[in-house]
């Protein structure tokens, strides 16, 4: 069974090492070299950390004579934004909700004169 993209997507996310690529090629495309000069690892393993990007869709790999530049697709994290605001809508209700329980709570904390 083949994990759905939303799926994929937080896979990809949950490795810091990957949030730092994409990090990286939010401001533009890059070589895997260049991807991995601050990372103490391995160009082997920079390029498993870009198969994993490249299969949820979050970066492409292209190919321009010898040079190999990877770009990031944001579109992957434009869905992953819009499940999240779901529950950022559900917490600023409940917060909401709160909000006016403890107004109604300090109301009737209040003296007829208006003092505490």
């Amino acid at each position: 069974m083949t994990p759905d993209p939303l799926t994929m997507t937080f896979a990809a996310l949950a490795d810091p090492t990957r949030r730092a690529i994409l990090a990286r090629l939010s401001s533009g495309e890059a070589s895997v070299t260049e991807i991995g000069e601050p990372f103490a690892m391995s160009l082997p393993a920079i390029s498993r950390h870009l198969k994993v990007l490249e299969r949820a869709g979050l970066i492409e790999r292209g190919r321009e004579a010898q040079w190999r530049p990877c770009r990031l697709t944001a579109a992957p994290l434009k869905d992953v934004a819009g499940w999240i605001d779901g529950y950022r809508q559900f917490w600023e209700h409940s917060f909401d909700r709160l909000d006016d329980y403890l107004k109604e709570l300090q109301g009737k904390d209040k003296t007829p004169d208006g003092k505490h």
